[in-house]
């Protein structure tokens, strides 16, 4: 991992972190968690909760009328960039956000463009923290003058990058960022992402296995921003709930061995084993599964969430699980996203990309400019406080209509704090079925 400096943090009203998550249901057939000391999982397997009646559940749409023309104009057309993976170990992120971003600039140019002008998406790769990718990338969205850029998806990528954007004057707006230390960076006001901090993520996580019946849990871990930070964050919600992490094995970027770490986790003899990894999933598991242990004792998380189909024989994940930041995708938003890229299979992050170039286009409405610093301004009062909308069109028409709006989109209810980052959010709880593919099973909703 590349590490910047950190200079004086941001001051924010959040002066303190409180974390509203409700309790998890009982796991199945019994009472309270046991205690890390009588376990007996791992010979009997762990029992979730069942899935919850809204798994997967529809959603519909509201037709709105004519977007009323801007009443002002701007000689300098809002002009975005995306950095997003396209290579890299988070590749298969890039798809669905990408598909999230261009949906999002379809609809606002339907909907008339931003302050009269169309809006215009360059996509560059933001590739891993093996390579200089990001740089080059910024530098050349930089030079085309973009107001924002949407990205990076990985923690670890954003570090290498977020001084030079917003030193720049340009908002760095991620749909993907988990790692806390964005809340306290100095970033001018310039910082924003619509994923929550992996503290959420973590807690749930780390309820959830306990849940399950784990009283021990090992863990694989990406030594980088975005997996130490998860793995802190897990471990201290399942020491918390009475439970105990026997095993805690680091690996870095690059790396394609994983015997050693397997190994030493699988010798701790846990009840359930946590990966907190990118696609280096897809060497890691056949090396777990072939030892013996089930796919139900598996648990992920959203850097390694995706479609296994064809990578694992039939039944290897059947039974593991995994967390992703965000509602589950409605029925309705697939559509759309697979007219935008009939290829896609995945949806991580879809919503969280589309929602960050809707609240950017809004923003730069209600500052009446195209200017980042200006924009910036504006992101707070457009995702709280004013009347409920969901779209650009809707939430538009209530701006030009002289109008304070609260926009709630696909990745649920947006509310920033002070310091960029939404202040609740829900984390989906996923499944795998027998085809290694992965569906929704619960949702669970927190406040930081």
């Amino acid at each position: 991992m590349i590490s910047l400096p950190q200079t004086a943090p941001r001051v924010a009203k959040l002066t303190a972190l409180s974390i509203g998550v409700a309790l998890l249901a009982t796991a199945c057939g019994g009472g309270s968690t046991p205690s890390a000391t009588e376990s007996s999982a791992a010979a009997g397997g762990i029992a979730c909760p069942a899935p919850s009646a809204t798994a997967g559940a529809t959603s519909t749409t509201t037709e709105t009328g004519g977007v009323p023309a801007a009443t002002t104009t701007t000689p300098t057309p809002l002009k975005l960039g995306s950095l997003l993976p396209t290579t890299g170990s988070l590749a298969f992120l890039g798809p669905p956000e990408i598909a999230g971003v261009n949906l999002g600039i379809k609809e606002v140019n339907d909907a008339g463009g931003v302050l009269g002008k169309p809006v215009s998406i360059t996509h560059r790769d933001s590739g891993d923290t093996k390579t200089d990718i990001a740089t080059q990338s910024t530098t050349a969205l930089l030079g085309q003058g973009v107001s924002a850029i949407i990205g990076a998806a990985s923690s670890g990528v954003s570090k290498t990058v977020i001084n030079q954007i917003t030193g720049a004057g340009v908002i760095q707006f991620s749909p993907a960022n988990t790692s806390p230390d964005f809340t306290t960076w100095d970033d001018k006001g310039l910082y924003w992402r619509t994923a929550p901090s992996d503290v959420l993520q973590g807690k749930v996580l780390g309820n959830y296995m306990a849940t399950c019946g784990a009283q021990t849990v090992g863990m694989i871990v990406l030594n980088d921003a975005y997996g130490t930070g998860l793995a802190k964050n897990v471990k201290s919600a399942f020491e918390a709930a009475g439970g105990q992490v026997v095993a805690e094995e680091l690996f870095n970027e690059g790396d394609s061995q994983f015997s050693s770490q397997v190994d030493k986790v699988i010798a701790a003899k846990p009840d359930a084993i946590a990966l907190i990894t990118f696609d280096q999933a897809k060497s890691i598991v056949p090396l777990i599964t072939g030892k013996g242990i089930k796919a139900t004792q598996l648990f992920m998380v959203d850097g390694n969430t995706s479609d296994y189909s064809k990578d694992f024989k039939p039944g290897t994940l059947k039974g593991a699980q995994g967390t992703i930041p965000g509602t589950f995708a409605k029925e309705d938003f697939k559509k759309k996203l697979l007219a935008i890229d009939p290829a896609l299979k995945d949806y991580s992050y879809a919503g969280e990309s589309y929602d960050a170039v809707n609240l950017i286009s809004l923003a730069a409405e209600a500052a009446k400019s195209t200017k980042g610093t200006e924009i910036a301004k504006q992101l707070k009062a457009v995702s709280e406080g004013g009347e409920k909308c969901t779209d650009f069109a809707s939430c538009v028409t209530l701006l030009r209509n002289g109008k304070d709006i609260d926009y709630d989109g696909e990745s649920g209810p947006v509310t920033f704090s002070d310091a960029g980052d939404p202040t609740e959010a829900s984390i989906g709880i996923y499944e795998y079925q027998d085809d290694n593919k992965y569906t929704p099973a619960r949702e669970e909703f927190g406040k930081l």
